[in-house]
C-alpha cells in the first residue's frame, strides 16, 4: 500500500480527488438522510398508546406511513451505497456503451428518487398533522427529523439528477458516433452513375423491331419511283 509521503500528496490522491467530486458528495449527503430517515422511525416510529400495549405508528396510528418512510430510506441508502461503488471504478470502465447505460440509468433513478422522497415528505408530514396531540408519550422529535430529512433528501436528488444529466451530455457515446459516421461513409460513396458510364438496359420487343428495320437493306426501304410508260400514237 503507497503511503503518501506529504499532505500535498495526500491532497493529490486519488481517494482524497474522489471524495472531492460533487457527485461523490451529493451521494454521501443523500446515503446520510436516508439514514436518518429510516434509523429514526426504527427505533421511535411505533409505539405504544397511553391506555394499551400494541405499538402503532406515531403518524396519526398509520403503519403505512412508518413502512413507505422505513422502505425508502433503506432502498435510497442501499442505492446510494451502489453507485458509490460504481462511481469509484467509472474511470476503469472500457465500454462507451456501458458507461452511457450507467449514466443513464443514474439519471432515471435520481429523478425516480427525487418524485419518492417529496411523496413521502407530503404524507408523512399530513400524517403528522392528523395526529392527536399527547397520543404518544415519545416519539415528536424522532417524526421531526424523519419529516425534515426527507424534505431534504428532495433538493439533494434533484442536484443528482442535474449532475447526472450533465455528465451525459458532456460524455457523448462515441460508439454510436462512429456508427453515423461510417454510415455516411458507405452512402457517400455510393455516388450516381455518370451518362459515360455503360449502363445494361434491358431489351424489348420494340426496341428489337427498330434495330431489325435498320438493318434492312436501303432498296427495301427507300420509296419506288413510277415509271413513265411511252404510249402508241393511234
Amino acid at each position: 500500500m503507497h503511503i503518501p509521503e506529504s499532505l500535498q500528496d495526500l491532497a493529490d490522491s486519488e481517494a482524497v480527488q474522489f471524495l472531492k467530486r460533487p457527485k461523490t458528495i451529493l451521494r454521501i449527503f443523500a446515503g446520510v438522510f436516508s439514514l436518518i430517515v429510516f434509523s429514526s422511525l426504527l427505533t421511535d416510529g411505533y409505539q405504544n398508546k397511553t391506555g394499551s400495549s400494541q405499538l402503532h405508528c406515531v403518524f396519526n396510528s398509520n403503519n403505512i406511513a412508518c413502512s413507505f418512510a422505513v422502505g425508502t430510506g433503506l432502498l435510497a441508502f442501499f442505492s446510494c451505497l451502489t453507485f458509490l461503488a460504481l462511481d469509484a471504478h467509472e474511470s476503469r470502465i472500457a465500454s462507451s456503451r456501458f458507461k452511457t447505460a450507467f449514466q443513464l440509468l443514474d439519471l432515471i433513478l435520481a429523478v425516480l428518487w427525487t418524485g419518492t422522497w417529496f411523496v413521502c415528505f407530503c404524507f408523512l408530514a399530513n400524517q403528522w398533522q392528523r395526529s392527536p396531540p399527547k397520543e404518544f408519550l415519545l416519539g415528536s422529535s424522532s417524526t421531526k427529523a424523519a419529516i425534515t430529512f426527507a424534505f431534504f433528501s428532495i433538493f439533494v436528488w434533484i442536484f443528482q439528477a442535474y449532475l447526472a444529466l450533465q455528465d451525459l451530455r458532456n460524455d457523448a457515446p462515441v460508439s454510436y458516433k462512429r456508427s453515423l459516421d461510417e454510415g455516411g461513409v458507405v452512402l457517400t460513396t455510393l455516388s450516381p452513375p455518370s451518362a459515360a458510364s455503360p449502363i445494361n438496359m434491358p431489351s424489348t420487343g420494340t426496341t428489337n423491331v427498330n434495330y431489325a428495320s435498320s438493318a434492312l437493306s436501303p432498296y427495301l426501304t427507300a420509296p419506288k419511283v413510277p415509271r413513265l410508260v411511252m404510249m402508241p400514237d393511234s
